[in-house]
């Protein structure tokens, strides 16, 4: 095996399935026995499955919503007040050695929505230690954040449930 290096890896595009891929290095990560930390940007406040299976695998394993749900127009102050608060906090659990990956979920759609700047993401990405996965998910991802980037995969829609009228479900959606 050749020399270990952290990579920046995203995953974007408009097909569902976005969080479940980072969801899924993350656990091939957690079974490598590395220790990995999760840092949901949008959502917050609603118990999604993952959160309970976050919990069940340990202190290796730490996912956090940091965001304050569904966007809303009354409350854009507020969103992107929690999203500055969770650029905080991902600079300082970057810098802290104690993570072997660290998923920012949704950062890339908290660009789009106005809630962080590209800049302030291009930052986290040059700030990176060598050794540590940083791993960014959301639509849309720019040609700057893409260029950046290691490994891109984009997840495309070519069909949901929800263009057939079906809610969303337990275990696939939430």
């Amino acid at each position: 095996m050749g020399k270990e290096k952290g990579l920046v890896l995203v995953f974007t595009g408009n097909g569902k399935g976005k969080t479940t891929s980072a969801l899924g290095m993350a656990f091939r990560a957690w079974g490598q026995g590395m220790r990995i930390l999760v840092l949901q940007f949008i959502k917050g406040g609603w118990k999604y499955g993952e959160l309970k299976a976050a919990e069940a695998l340990g202190e290796r394993f730490v996912m956090r919503q940091l965001g304050e749900g569904f966007l809303s127009e009354e409350k854009f102050d507020e969103h992107r007040r929690a999203a500055q608060e969770a650029l905080i906090e991902a600079k300082k659990e970057i810098l802290s050695g104690n993570w072997d990956m660290i998923i920012l979920d949704e950062i890339i759609y908290s660009i789009g929505y106005g809630l962080v700047d590209e800049e302030q993401v291009l930052d986290l990405i040059k700030i990176k230690p060598e050794k540590l996965h940083l791993v960014l998910t959301g639509r849309n991802a720019s040609e700057r954040i893409i260029d950046a980037a290691d490994l891109v995969s984009e997840i495309r829609e070519i069909k949901h449930p929800y263009q057939k009228g079906i809610p969303a479900q337990k275990g696939i959606e939430f």
